[in-house]
């Protein structure tokens, strides 16, 4: 049955950096080589990462990454229909990138493209599943805002914005100002404490605007509250009521804790999905937004929304990379589908 013209043709656009992950397991030993702290992510240049690489033990598998691209991608693989919009290079990663995004049918006509390396971060996990990062954003960091147009969303029901683009609030402006005139609701992960550090006050004048879903794990809603009591999971409860209280749906994650979701009188704790077998928490994050999104869209209860997310998150650590490998994907999906009502 074709979609009539007047409903939206997409499910979810994602916005964000395109970054092709080069995930590496290596000794704890390794992390001299790169310097800086374990468990931080450092921007560097192409050199840095190719001397990095040529040091490994053993080459590092290749896999299409950036925290907005996750959660289109694995969303996309939940059945909703997915574009994304960011930038790509012009070498040989960026059409592996892009062929891999198309091949998983995510609509691939909104990428823009620059005459330059396609952004790229080295991920070393350690064997505790630590991960440290080098990244080196290439085009990703020419993404202007005279790119940006409502015409990126048109279609689209829902805008996912990863919070690094807030680095950029120039950019992150216009990136809300063209969905908001094409018609779709705003959905903000916070990406991390120090991106709400830097740009808390116009985080707190856009959930003034309205914000429909705002995704936020323990230290960021911290940061974006510190006057509410951040002792325990159960302070956090407040947390997720005080997000909420601009009127769209607040998801505060706590890692093994599980997460509080919250929207107008509702609020839930959802029991986190135990794992003993964790490899590599790459992405997990990304993951459970995905999760949440593939049923909050098919207009889910949260309790329902916040368990496949849980799923996600949790199958997500037990491979190394961001993303769930296609041999594993087949019944991590049978499961989510079984709890949707």
């Amino acid at each position: 049955m074709s979609i009539p013209s007047s409903a939206p043709q997409i499910d979810l656009i994602g916005v964000g950096a395109p970054i092709m992950d080069l995930v590496a397991s290596v000794p704890e030993s390794f992390l001299a080589q790169a310097g800086g702290e374990k468990g931080g992510m450092v921007m560097v240049d192409a050199n840095e990462i190719a001397r990095l690489v040529a040091l490994l033990p053993t080459p590092p598998s290749i896999t299409p990454g950036g925290s907005a691209a996750n959660t289109t991608f694995n969303a996309n693989r939940l059945g909703l229909r997915t574009a994304f919009v960011g930038k790509l290079g012009s070498d040989e990663l960026a059409a592996t990138y892009m062929q891999r995004f198309s091949s998983a049918g995510v609509d691939p006509s909104r990428f823009k493209q620059a005459d330059l390396p396609n952004a790229r971060c080295l991920i070393l996990t350690t064997p505790d599943a630590q991960r440290t990062m080098r990244t080196c954003l290439g085009a990703v960091m020419t993404l202007s805002p005279d790119e940006i147009s409502p015409a990126d969303f048109a279609g689209a029901r829902h805008a996912h914005i990863e919070g690094y683009v807030l680095f950029n609030q120039a950019l992150a402006e216009k990136i809300l100002a063209s969905a908001r005139a094409a018609g779709c609701t705003i959905g903000l992960s916070l990406a991390s404490f120090e991106v709400v550090a830097a740009a808390r006050d116009w985080l707190l004048s856009q959930l003034k605007q309205g914000l429909a879903l705002v995704l936020a794990n323990e230290d960021e809603a911290r940061t974006l509250f510190p006057d509410l009591p951040a002792k325990n999971p159960d302070d956090y409860a407040a947390h997720a009521r005080r997000l909420a209280s601009f009127g769209g749906t607040a998801a505060i994650t706590l890692g093994k804790d599980g997460a509080w979701l919250a929207h107008g009188n509702e609020l839930h704790r959802v029991a986190p999905v135990v794992v003993t077998d964790a490899i590599d928490t790459n992405g997990a994050g990304d993951a459970w937004a995905a999760g949440f999104l593939s049923a909050w869209l098919r207009d889910q209860p949260l309790l329902i929304c916040g368990k496949i997310a849980s799923l996600l998150g949790a199958q997500t650590v037990r491979h190394y990379g961001p993303i769930i490998p296609d041999a594993a994907w087949p019944a991590v999906a049978a499961q989510a589908k079984s709890f949707l009502q």
